[in-house]
Order: structure tokens, then C-alpha cells, then sequence
């Protein structure tokens, strides 16, 4: 639902089509079918994910879908994003994430997750609102950012829940780099195609070790 998986050379180009690119069922679903599809592969690697319209990289969860349709399994599911965040977080290729867009709440998790950012620069916010929106973190959301940026971005994102241009982002850490909107997904690519060779096995171990600890938080799915 909403994923297009593309292969441009060494380098697979997810892109989310689906709006907003909020988190619902299909949409995680479907996310990872991709992943699969990708680490099923034997070939030098690597992944970038990107937002399929110009406003949106992702807005996170999909809380009018959690709140209706998928109330009965909103516990579950969410313990099913925190998994997904880990999967990326540990994915055995490299992977960028092309924010051509808003990154907001779980959305800019999923960015986190990734080894590399490339941001735009002109347009577009990093944002943890959850504090305005009075949504506590699950304890692996708190990991993942804490273990992402510096000690004053991690307070200042969490506790003031700032909107963060592409600019800043790069000054604070929270992005490698922030470039026109018309350069986000070829610098991402380029990060990308420049690592697809890295053996696999090393670069995935190298992730365990780095983030192992980070991992098994969110594979716990505690939720708040």
C-alpha cells in the first residue's frame, strides 16, 4: 500500500505513495515487503526511502486509522512500527533517507533510523511534536532519537518539539547535509551508491554492534 521499490543500479529507490505517508497497517505491511525484497537480494546494495510528493518525506503514525479502523490492534501496532524502526535501524545495506519533505513524529524516526540524511534545505521540517500532541514516546522511540543526535538537539526536539528546517537540521547534527530540493534524492543516491559495495555481513554486524542495544529496545515494543 503507498510503497514503489525501484532499482536504479546498486542502489534501491523506496518511495512512499501515500500522501501524507502516515503509518497504518497496509502501509507498515507493505514497507517491509519491500525490505524483504531488498535483503532477498544477493548483489552489492544499498536503500534510500523517499517521500513520493514533494511536502511529505512522512507525518508518522496514522492516528485517525489508530483511533478507527485499526483501534482494536492500535497496541500491537504500534509495537509493530517500533519493530520496523529497528529493522531499519539494523538493515544489512546502507541506507539513506532522502527528506524531500516534512519529517514529523514517527516519520522522523524513520529517518533517524537510517545510517545517512540528506535534507532539504528550503523547505520542509524535522518536528517530535509529541509533546504538544500529548503523546508520551515508547521507551525504543526514545532510544532511537537519543542515540541519534547530541545531548541539547535530543532535549530541545523532544521537550520543545521545534520545527526544524533543513539548514538547522545539518548545523545540529540531526542531518548530514541539507541541499535544493531538486538535489535531495541524487545526493541521497550518491551517499548510497558510494557504500553498495561494503560486504554485507560486515556492515550488518558493524550495525549490531553499533546499535544492537538501541534494536532490542524497540523489538521489545514497549509502549508508553
Amino acid at each position: 500500500m503507498g510503497i514503489d521499490l525501484q532499482r536504479d543500479g546498486d542502489v534501491f529507490v523506496l518511495t512512499m505513495r501515500n500522501g501524507e505517508n502516515r503509518f497504518n497497517r497496509g502501509f507498515v505491511s507493505a514497507f517491509n515487503a519491500a525490505l524483504d525484497e531488498v535483503e532477498g537480494t544477493s548483489a552489492p546494495a544499498a536503500l534510500v526511502t523517499v517521500g513520493g510528493e514533494e511536502k511529505f518525506y512522512s507525518n508518522g503514525l496514522d492516528l485517525d486509522w489508530m483511533s478507527g479502523d485499526g483501534r482494536d490492534e492500535a497496541r500491537s501496532f504500534l509495537a509493530d512500527v517500533l519493530a520496523l524502526l529497528g529493522r531499519v535501524m539494523l538493515f544489512p545495506v546502507p541506507t539513506v533517507a532522502a527528506m524531500n519533505g516534512h519529517a514529523f513524529a514517527a516519520g522522523g524516526m524513520l529517518a533517524l533510523a537510517h545510517d545517512f540524511r540528506v535534507m532539504r534545505a528550503d523547505r520542509g521540517f524535522f518536528c517530535l511534536p509529541e509533546v504538544d500532541l500529548g503523546l508520551p514516546l515508547a521507551p525504543g522511540m526514545t532510544a532511537l532519537v537519543k542515540s541519534r543526535l547530541g545531548i541539547d538537539t535530543f532535549r530541545d526536539a523532544v521537550l520543545t518539539g521545534a520545527r526544524i528546517g533543513g539548514s538547522d537540521a545539518a548545523r545540529r547534527g540531526i542531518v548530514d547535509e541539507a541541499v535544493a530540493g531538486p538535489e535531495v534524492l541524487p545526493r541521497a543516491r550518491a551517499r548510497a551508491a558510494a557504500l553498495a559495495s561494503k560486504d554485507r555481513a560486515t556492515y550488518g554486524a558493524l550495525k549490531r554492534g553499533m546499535y544492537g542495544d538501541v534494536a532490542a529496545i524497540l523489538d521489545r515494543g514497549e509502549t508508553p
